[in-house]
């Protein structure tokens, strides 16, 4: 199949379906309409052209054998509840077919993520449907997101290779590439600490989450009691976010830094603040990840970016390395984060430090 027939069945353009096809980056009219495009290229089995040529050629040389790549998103079963993993699959998406692999099958299913669903299912039947739904279209895997020690360990006992891209580490089980989430947030806090912010809050996963560690290291170090009410347990809170600004703001001592654990939660809060009747609780917020959507707040979202590029570029390095025998252990990549300061984190004594502009 062709790109041609990918836009005939998509509607749209043959240029829009190369542009998105080959950068991740490209601001498509929709993310409805990138996912439309990447599920036809999986479901047309579409080949890029130089992948093609070698799989006419047959298998020869192993430098002209073509790879069949399959990609498993463990965080969510739907992918517009968290732009991060959404914008890291369109990466990991892209650098499969910019080496000349094909993407045969890709798989969103949050019950890998959950150690408790895992435990009580079971497992060994799920992975073999979704294994022979590949159709032995599956020389690689590459995990996104969190996967459950028991079913990690039974992918690659189907995988000649299986790589982990996730913001926390696996612990050694299989090649990984991460971002440290302790690291992450023990950067956030710092920062909010440097503004001269000393009540700070949390936002975000706590139980067995990195980033959790990282901010009550950060508490920890600066010499400051650790305070529980200045910590909100949540996953997702885009929907809660005026229940939890009127519960911040109604504390007699409520902080003045927030770190939320990631960008949708602080988008969230954001919103909800221009929106707030009152002036009077306007604290810095910062957050984790970098997605699009934190350039479009008001005011402009303070971050620490992932970057999910280098992500996607080293996961697939690592995947095709062990597939053409090019290492036998371990490897655990960790790509350092970096601090994006913008509108939305000021200094603690600024007069006017509570003020949201557009």
């Amino acid at each position: 199949m062709s790109i041609k027939d990918i836009a005939k069945r998509v509607g749209v353009s043959p240029s829009t379906v190369s542009r998105v096809l080959n950068n991740p980056a490209y601001k498509c009219s929709s993310d409805e309409l990138r996912s439309a495009i990447w599920q036809a290229a999986v479901e047309l089995n579409y080949t890029p052209n130089e992948a093609a040529r070698r799989l006419k050629m047959g298998k020869g040389r192993d430098q002209q054998k073509t790879y069949y790549i399959n990609v498993l998103l463990t965080h969510t079963d739907q992918l517009a509840m968290d732009p991060f993993f959404r914008e890291l699959l369109d990466c990991v998406e892209t650098e499969v077919h910019s080496n000349f692999c094909v993407l045969s099958k890709v798989w969103v299913n949050s019950l890998f993520s959950d150690d408790e669903k895992c435990a009580s299912s079971d497992l060994n039947a799920v992975i073999n449907d979704m294994y022979e739904e590949a159709d032995g279209k599956s020389d690689g895997l590459i995990i996104i997101g969190r996967c459950s020690k028991d079913a990690l360990l039974m992918w690659k006992k189907r995988y000649r290779s299986v790589v982990s891209v996730n913001r926390n580490p696996t612990g050694g089980l299989t090649d990984e590439i991460t971002c440290d989430g302790s690291k992450v947030a023990y950067i956030a806090v710092r920062h909010l600490f440097e503004l001269g912010h000393r009540r700070i809050a949390y936002i975000g996963e706590c139980e067995n989450e990195a980033r959790f560690a990282g901010y009550r290291k950060a508490i920890d170090e600066e010499g400051l009691p650790f305070d529980s009410r200045y910590v909100i347990d949540r996953k997702y809170a885009h929907m809660e976010a005026d229940e939890l600004i009127h519960s911040l703001a109604s504390m007699e001592k409520g902080p003045t830094g927030i770190y939320c654990s990631n960008d949708i939660i602080a988008v969230g809060l954001l919103w909800a603040l221009n929106n707030a009747r009152s002036n009077y609780f306007r604290p810095s917020i910062i957050a984790s990840d970098d997605i699009e959507e934190g350039q479009r707040t008001k005011p402009m979202l303070t971050t620490v970016r992932l970057f999910k590029e280098d992500m996607a570029r080293h996961a697939l390095y690592l995947l095709l390395d062990r597939l053409k025998g090019g290492h036998e252990g371990i490897i655990r990549m960790d790509i350092a984060p970096q601090i994006v300061s913008r509108g939305s984190t000021y200094r603690a004594e600024a007069k006017d430090w509570y003020r949201y502009t557009g």
